[in-house]
């Protein structure tokens, strides 16, 4: 199992309606093959000096293997969503662990 988490910064500028054609372009990427669980969030309100709620969108994706997340590194839905939406990001972290 390998988990791949983005959490995503917005610009500042972006409107809800941008917010939510982010959201929904995320959740194309269901659609990759390789994609075995996808969960898209946005900061839980829990208050504690350890937990960053500073981020606008949380992506968890779950892939069997590396090798699936090899394919959907250079999935058309995955670049499709870059082409569109990276021009609203201000700042990208990912995770991934095995």
């Amino acid at each position: 199992m390998l988990s791949h988490h983005v959490l995503f910064w917005l610009k500042t500028d972006t409107t809800e309606e941008q917010k939510t054609a982010f959201r929904k372009s995320l959740e194309t990427l269901k659609g990759v093959e390789t994609v075995k669980g996808l969960y898209i969030g946005t900061p839980a309100p829990i208050e504690r000096a350890v937990v960053d709620t500073t981020y606008t969108f949380s992506l968890l994706i779950l892939f069997d293997d590396l090798a699936g997340h090899d394919v959907y590194q250079v999935h058309a839905l995955h670049k499709a969503f870059l082409e569109e939406f990276r021009v609203f990001f201000d700042k990208v972290v990912i995770y991934d662990a095995q």
